[in-house]
């Protein structure tokens, strides 16, 4: 199973936001994005390669504080 989750970084430890379903002792591969680089980035590019519509750039700020 695949999941895209949130956590939060607390004392050296990355801490689920929701419950996780893997078995214990189960290893996984963990992919990291800082949130506000991510919206950084996605506002220093708008219309880089011409214009964008408003409405999908907002949906596309909303989406990264969601991965």
């Amino acid at each position: 199973m695949s999941k895209v989750i949130r956590v939060r970084y607390e004392n050296g430890v990355l801490k689920p936001l929701e419950p996780l379903e893997f078995e214990e002792g189960k290893e996984l591969v963990i992919r990291i994005i800082d949130v506000e680089e991510r919206r950084r980035v996605l506002r220093k590019y708008k219309g880089i390669l011409g214009p964008v519509d408003s409405r999908l750039h907002e949906e596309a700020l909303e989406e990264a504080e969601h991965l």
